[in-house]
């Protein structure tokens, strides 16, 4: 009966505990993101308009379909942040030519550095963060967050 007890308490401990460090570190990378902008050339860019820029991708080409559907954005919402981009600077909107109903975003050159800069620090934090995992506790990383956008992708439908 004290070990059912045991193993039940060291569960309700490891759930707070990752529960806590899930929301720690959502917290602390948007805060960080925050601050190395600020000390960055692109002063000008919110989070949100730096992971729309990342959404948007270097080459793809992506609609603003695409777009709004992987950020789960609102077509209004989507609009006025591309819209605040394409004055800064960072994107355009290139009609299709095959489909010139459809537009298809592009980042500027602009828009190309602040990708890679974005990606370079999100690099060497994961990097920061393999460094000391074997080959099979990073394939367990990989599944336990397969897991997590699993179900994030099924609270947001």
């Amino acid at each position: 009966m004290d070990q059912l007890l045991d193993r039940e308490n060291k569960k309700n401990s490891d759930f707070k505990l990752i529960s806590d460090s899930m929301i720690d570190i959502y917290d602390s990378i948007m805060r960080i993101e925050e601050t190395e902008i600020r000390k960055s050339r692109f002063k000008d860019v919110t989070a949100k308009e730096l992971h729309l820029v990342h959404a948007i991708g270097l080459h793809e080409h992506k609609t603003t379909s695409e777009v709004g559907n992987y950020l789960k954005l609102s077509k209004g919402t989507l609009t006025a942040n591309l819209n605040t981009l394409q004055k800064k600077g960072y994107i355009r909107r290139v009609q299709n030519q095959r489909d010139r109903r459809i537009i298809n975003l592009e980042l500027t050159d602009k828009g190309r550095l602040l990708f890679r800069a974005h990606d370079a620090f999100h690099h060497a934090l994961v990097k920061r963060v393999l460094d000391d995992f074997s080959d099979d506790s990073i394939d367990i990383i990989e599944q336990v967050l397969d897991n997590l956008l699993g179900f994030i992708d099924e609270v947001s439908k």
